[in-house]
């Protein structure tokens, strides 16, 4: 026995130029980590031969860190940390990495990239909001929040607009997306489902069975809302009546039955709306649709903005409560007596208090939550306007408003218009089917996404801030496919 184990080890190369050297070297520190964790009691001690093996295959290869992100995205945790930082395990500092080795990629062989996508209309849309919210970080009431705030906002666009516009080109690349997506997303709403259903799938207890992977019931109905449209339209890539269209077929039911059981308003109309949104693109009509809904949004602000009739809208203290049955907080939405909805109300007139007083520039990047308290109207005061989480306005569009004046907001609607339009003509200049699903399928994303952002603040979380760069980055390269196939026709 003795000279077998001395013959086996002897065959094992310790060069740190052969594969198999390499390999012995990893196991190595593999067992060393494992016995350091043990012996000092630091757990994260174990974790080093795995992040050096991810720094490793990023250099070598960061394509596929980009693919272990996507998994990351439904499977993330969001941390805490001292001193009010936070962020979101393990896909924010994938984010940075990736980025940081991609800007180095780019600086070497960004001549070699097709330049169109960087000229795109979007694309340049995109940075002029960027460039926007890094004047605002210069003017804002407190630099070092905005700074933050600019900073996540840069590897956010980096890594799921430009990296995902260079690595998710083809139709191929999308399925791979879809793939890569669904399956730990399922995964997640599989543990999540069957822990509401120990509680009866009660409303009151929706909040408690979702950690680690959401925040709270509407990311987690956000999160599936958003992806829906594409396992809708993933039925029409896979042969009808095949296993794995049958597999996307009942992924479809299942994420329905688990939408439902979110108990989110706001998912059910932002599904009605992606609904009624096919027909609108299919008809070519969503720029008139979007100018009547602007300016209704604006005659609505203006109305209650006249007379300060907004202050009949107050709600009576003592009623407006938490509802712990959905019938219930049916009822009390429409009689504005729900406290998730008058709350909004509650921070919603003292952001138009605090836009009043800094319009153009607003206060920078983030800064809500620090100044809004000294703005807000007493009788609009609720159970929970103490506000112990530091959430937000609940409105990103209200939010862009306050944080990055009246110019911040006009760039973002701008961008978030464009899309829209943009991709209802790339739509229907398209011939190809699959692609023609796809880009139906990113218009309906970002219709879900953008019904979300008016009564929510979402986009600076990975879960959905990810679909909206992605989705923009997508529609460019099928623009891009189009205008190749279109040149190869001329010539």
């Amino acid at each position: 026995m003795r000279s077998l184990l001395t013959s086996r080890f002897s065959d094992i190369s310790w060069d740190p130029a052969s594969p198999s050297g390499q390999y012995s070297w990893f196991i190595s520190l593999c067992i060393l980590s494992l016995f350091a964790s043990i012996t000092t009691g630091e757990w994260l001690l174990a974790g080093v031969p795995a992040f050096l093996l991810l720094v490793f295959l990023t250099l070598v290869d960061f394509r596929k860190v980009f693919y272990l992100l996507l998994i990351c995205i439904p499977l993330s945790s969001e941390v805490h940390l001292p001193n009010g930082f936070g962020t979101d395990l393990p896909t924010e500092p994938l984010m940075v990495g990736i980025m940081l080795v991609y800007l180095l990629y780019l600086i070497r062989h960004g001549r070699s990239m097709d330049a169109r996508f960087f000229r795109h209309p979007l694309t340049l849309l995109l940075l002029l909001h960027l460039g926007w919210i890094a004047c605002t970080t210069l003017t804002s009431a407190s630099f070092f929040i905005s700074f933050k705030y600019l900073l996540a906002k840069t590897w956010y666009v980096i890594t799921f607009y430009f990296m995902a516009g260079w690595l998710l080109k083809t139709e191929e690349d999308f399925k791979k997306l879809f793939w890569l997506i669904l399956l730990p997303l399922l995964f997640t709403v599989v543990i999540i489902v069957g822990r509401h259903a120990t509680f009866g799938f009660s409303f009151a207890d929706v909040n408690k069975i979702l950690t680690p992977f959401q925040r709270n019931h509407v990311n987690y109905a956000a999160t599936l809302s958003l992806f829906f449209p594409f396992v809708a339209f993933a039925l029409f890539w896979n042969k009808a009546f095949s296993r794995r269209w049958w597999f996307i077929a009942g992924a479809g039911a299942f994420l329905l039955f688990a939408i439902y059981t979110t108990y989110t308003r706001a998912a059910f109309v932002a599904l009605f709306l992606a609904a009624g949104a096919y027909f609108i693109f299919q008809l070519r009509l969503v720029r008139y649709v979007l100018l009547a809904g602007l300016v209704a949004a604006v005659l609505a602000v203006s109305y209650l903005a006249l007379n300060n009739r907004y202050l009949d809208l107050a709600p009576n203290f003592d009623t407006t409560v938490t509802h712990y049955q959905f019938d219930n907080l049916l009822e009390a939405t429409y009689k504005m007596e729900d406290i998730s909805t008058m709350e909004r109300v509650y921070r919603w007139v003292a952001g138009f208090q605090m836009s009043n007083e800094k319009p153009w520039l607003g206060y920078g990047p983030g800064n809500f939550t620090t100044f809004y308290r000294s703005y807000t109207v007493t009788s609009f005061q609720t159970y929970v306007s103490n506000n112990p989480d530091n959430s937000g306005v609940h409105s990103y569009f209200l939010m862009t408003l306050i944080e990055q004046g009246i110019i911040g907001l006009l760039l973002f609607i701008i961008l978030t218009f464009a899309f829209l339009i943009y991709g209802e003509k790339v739509y229907h200049q398209t011939s190809d089917p699959t692609r023609k699903w796809i880009i139906m399928t990113l218009l309906l994303c970002m219709v879900i996404i953008d019904a979300f952002l008016i009564i929510n603040d979402l986009v600076e979380t990975d879960k959905v801030g990810s679909f909206f760069f992605m989705c923009m980055a997508i529609l460019v390269n099928m623009d891009i496919l189009n205008q190749k196939e279109k040149s190869a026709v001329k010539s």
